[in-house]
């Protein structure tokens, strides 16, 4: 059934059902870092299918993003300006076969030094399925398969090694690769799987380990890396975000910022698990996606999954 339906239908279905079954966030403490001078950096154009899912930075002020529904990596200029740097193939069936959700998207991405972006794409096929890869200049090329009845998500780049790390949101997996080796299943912990929708999503890499959300659980989870590159003992570091999809750390320790996607808000999450909302819809917020840190601004990405209404870019002011 669900993969009958139009992306915007199966996402506000299920992220409102989150929503609604997990419990109010809880609020911090007076000194906690607030966000202000929020704006809308860049609108994006529904109609083309720029449903931006996830955010990569650059020096000079550029931002990166996949564009879900239209198959699309772009570049954000500082003036807003949207250029589309590569069209991903469409699979065969039309990606009907792609899991939960019936239609192909483009998802994680990051970006190297050397200006490479490497990103996810998600099909319900083997041929297409995988991690990807764009050099400055080049075509995009598949550098790594991933399984077809998954559903690859987040994604984070370890520079030391050059390994990549993927959340799997279906098989409640994060799977380790090599940027230019094959993928093995670095961690299938519990703590990963689904209720029924979107299990492990957003993910980076912190302090010597792995930390990625789980939507249906609207939990954010730590695992460390050990000596031999192995996965350590999970452990659960905050609970109660509903619709919680990515987040970035702010520089102040294992603090953090996590787009909760279904109650279009951003919350600032402290080390000790507790977490006050600090963006909401009045501030711009379409569904957020995604969150990245430049010094002290902070960008978001709006899908617009829900309201079907002006997806975008915002960008705040962190005041530490």
């Amino acid at each position: 059934m669900l993969k009958k339906l139009s992306m915007s239908a199966v996402s506000a279905a299920v992220l409102v059902a989150a929503a609604a079954a997990a419990p109010t966030p809880a609020s911090a403490s007076a000194e906690s870092a607030p966000l202000r001078g929020a704006r809308i950096a860049a609108h994006f154009d529904l109609t083309k299918g720029q449903t931006p899912e996830n955010l990569a930075l650059a020096p000079g002020g550029a931002a990166y993003v996949t564009f879900a529904k239209a198959r699309q990596v772009a570049k954000v200029s500082p003036n807003g300006t949207t250029r589309i740097l590569a069209t991903l193939p469409k699979p065969a069936d039309g990606g009907i076969h792609t899991p939960v959700l019936g239609f192909p998207l483009a998802v994680g991405i990051v970006r190297a030094h050397d200006g490479t972006l490497y990103f996810l794409y998600a099909t319900g096929t083997a041929d297409l399925t995988g991690v990807w890869r764009l050099r400055p200049g080049g075509e995009p090329r598949r550098i790594a398969a991933l399984p077809a009845d998954g559903l690859p998500n987040g994604l984070a780049l370890d520079p030391r090694t050059r390994t990549l790390y993927v959340t799997d949101s279906v098989l409640g997996t994060i799977w380790r690769v090599p940027t230019g080796g094959t993928p093995t299943a670095w961690s299938t912990a519990p703590e990963l799987a689904s209720t029924g929708f979107l299990g492990a999503n957003g993910l980076k890499i912190h302090n010597g380990a792995v930390w990625a959300t789980n939507l249906d659980k609207g939990t954010v989870l730590r695992i460390p890396v050990l000596p031999d590159g192995r996965a350590g003992r999970v452990r659960t570091e905050a609970t109660g975000l509903p619709g919680i999809d990515d987040f970035a750390f702010t520089d102040q320790g294992n603090q953090l910022l996590a787009a909760l996607n279904g109650p279009g808000q951003v919350a600032l999450v402290q080390p000790d698990g507790s977490h006050s909302i600090v963006l909401t819809q009045a501030d711009g917020l379409r569904n957020p996606t995604s969150i990245a840190l430049r010094g002290k601004s902070v960008y978001v990405t709006s899908a617009a999954y829900i309201t079907a209404q002006d997806p975008n870019l915002l960008r705040a002011h962190l005041n530490r």
